[in-house]
C-alpha cells in the first residue's frame, strides 16, 4: 500500500487538469460557463440587447406609484431641447382611439415652483400661464425633432406640441418629458388646426384645484397617466365638458 497522502494525490491530479484543460474546480456549483454569461451581463442586471436597467419598455404603464419627475422649471430665457431619438417612441390608443403618449418619452415632468402652497401664486393667478410660457421659435424647432421621435407623418399643422402635464396643472414648461407631439383626436377635419378634447379635460381639473375639490398631486398623476381617464380618477365631473372653451390653450403651435 502506498504511503503517499491522500491529499497529495489530489494536489498531483488536480495540477495535471489544470496542465491539460487550464482549470480546476474548487468544488463551486457554478461552472465556467456560467461564470462566463455572468460576465457578459451589462452591470444593471439587463440581458444583452434588452432594454437598459430601470428604464421601462416603449409604450408600458405609468409607474404603479405615480411619481413624476421635477423639472427645471420656468427659465428667464428657453434653449431648444434635445428630443429623444427618432423612431424611438410609440404612440399609445385608448379603446376609443384617443392618443397618448409613450410614457418612457413621455411620463410628464413638474414645475417645481407650484405646489399646493403655492397655488394661489402660480396656477391659480390669472396670467401666470403665459408668463412662462417658452416662445414658438424654440417651441417651434422643439416639435419638429418630436414628430420624428414619435414618427409622426400627419401634418404638423394638425397636431398639438403639448404639455402632458399642461402649464395650468403645474407642468414643466420645456422639460422634453413633458412634451409630445399630440396627433389630432377622433373626428378631426383635416384644416381645422388641432382637434384636442384634452385641453378641456386639463382646464376642469385646474378649477377643481383651485377651488379645493382636488388635490394638485393627485391631478398631475391623473393627467400623466391617462387624460381621458384623468377626471374619474379625481372624482371631478364630466358634466358639460363639450364645447367649453379651456381659457388657457396650452398649444404650442
Amino acid at each position: 500500500m502506498s504511503n503517499v497522502p491522500r491529499w497529495a494525490v489530489l494536489a498531483a491530479a488536480c495540477a495535471a487538469v489544470v496542465a491539460a484543460v487550464g482549470g480546476c474546480s474548487s468544488g463551486s456549483s457554478t461552472s465556467d460557463d456560467a461564470k462566463k454569461k455572468a460576465s457578459a451581463e451589462p452591470s444593471g442586471g439587463t440581458p444583452s440587447g434588452g432594454a437598459p436597467s430601470g428604464k421601462p419598455p416603449s409604450g408600458s404603464p405609468a409607474p404603479a406609484d405615480g411619481s413624476i419627475p421635477a423639472g427645471p422649471g420656468p427659465q428667464p430665457s428657453y434653449t431648444v431641447q434635445k428630443q429623444p431619438a427618432a423612431g424611438s417612441c410609440h404612440y399609445r390608443f385608448t379603446p376609443a382611439k384617443e392618443p397618448l403618449p409613450d410614457t418612457a418619452c413621455t411620463p410628464g415632468a413638474t414645475n417645481p415652483k407650484v405646489t399646493q402652497a403655492t397655488l394661489k401664486t402660480t396656477i391659480c393667478r390669472s396670467g401666470y400661464t403665459s408668463g412662462i410660457r417658452p416662445p414658438t421659435n424654440i417651441t417651434g424647432r422643439e416639435k419638429t425633432a418630436n414628430a420624428a421621435s414619435y414618427g409622426y407623418k400627419g401634418s404638423l399643422r394638425e397636431a398639438e406640441y403639448d404639455h402632458l402635464i399642461s402649464l395650468q396643472l403645474g407642468g414643466d414648461p420645456n422639460d422634453p418629458r413633458n412634451l409630445w407631439v399630440e396627433p389630432p383626436s377622433p373626428g378631426h377635419q383635416d384644416g381645422k388646426g388641432p382637434n384636442n378634447p384634452k385641453d378641456v379635460v386639463e382646464t376642469k381639473l385646474k378649477n377643481a384645484i383651485c377651488s379645493g375639490k382636488t388635490d394638485l398631486v393627485k391631478a398631475q398623476q391623473a393627467i400623466a397617466r391617462d387624460w381621458t381617464t384623468a377626471l374619474d380618477a379625481v372624482g371631478v365631473t364630466d358634466k358639460g365638458a363639450k364645447g367649453e372653451t379651456t381659457g388657457d390653450p396650452d398649444d404650442n403651435g
